[in-house]
C-alpha cells in the first residue's frame, strides 16, 4: 500500500489538509506518531521513554526527535500496520526524517512540501491558541526546505480543500 509524506514547518498545513484528505477519500488516515513528554495529546499514541528505549533496542525505531519538551517517533511496528489498513498521512519536519521513512518502508512515497510565510504560521500559531508561539517559530526558522517533493504546496495561497484535491489527484495518478 502507499503512503502519503507531508513535510513542512509548525502551522503549514499538515493538519488541516490531512483532515481534508479523509474527507476526501476514507482510506486516507493520519498516521499518530508515538510521543513521550508534555504537551498535546490528540494525534499522538502516547507511550513512556521505557517503550520507546525497547523499540529503539529492537530496531524498530524508523525516525526520532526531540522537541517541545518531548520525544517523537515513526515506528515500524505502526507504520505497518498504518499501511495495511489504509493510506497513512506521515507529518514529518525534518529532511533526515523523509528519508528515514521512504527508505525504511520501501513502499511508493507521494512527498508533499507544505509551506507558508512565517507571519502566516505566527498568526496560525496564535489563532489555535498555542502557548509556545516561540518556540514553535524557532522550529519555523529552523525548517528547511525540501530540495526535490513530488508536489509543493504554499498554503497561503491555496485553500486546504484545493490542496487536498491537488494532493488526492497525484496520488491517484501515482499510487492508488
Amino acid at each position: 500500500m502507499p503512503g502519503i509524506i507531508l513535510y513542512g514547518p509548525p502551522a503549514a498545513g499538515k493538519d488541516t489538509i490531512t483532515a481534508e484528505l479523509e474527507r476526501l477519500d476514507k482510506r486516507y488516515r493520519a498516521f499518530s506518531r508515538l510521543k513521550s513528554g508534555y504537551g498535546r495529546t490528540r494525534g499522538y499514541r502516547m507511550t513512556s521513554d521505557e517503550a520507546i528505549a525497547e523499540l529503539r533496542r529492537r530496531g524498530d525505531v524508523i525516525w526520532e526527535n526531540r522537541r517541545y519538551e518531548a520525544v517523537y517517533v515513526v515506528d515500524r511496528p505502526g507504520l505497518l500496520q498504518s499501511l495495511q489498513n489504509g493510506i497513512p498521512v506521515v507529518h514529518l519536519g525534518q529532511i533526515e526524517a523523509v528519508g528515514s521513512v521512504t527508505r525504511a518502508i520501501c513502499d511508493r512515497w507521494l512527498v508533499v512540501y507544505l509551506w507558508c510565510p512565517r507571519d502566516v504560521a505566527k498568526a496560525r500559531i496564535v489563532a489555535r491558541g498555542s502557548t509556545d508561539v516561540a518556540a514553535r517559530l524557532s522550529v519555523w526558522d529552523a525548517t528547511e526546505p525540501l530540495a526535490r517533493p513530488d508536489i509543493a504546496l504554499d498554503t497561503a495561497k491555496m485553500p486546504p480543500q484545493q490542496a487536498a484535491q491537488r494532493i488526492h489527484a497525484e496520488a491517484c495518478a501515482r499510487i492508488i
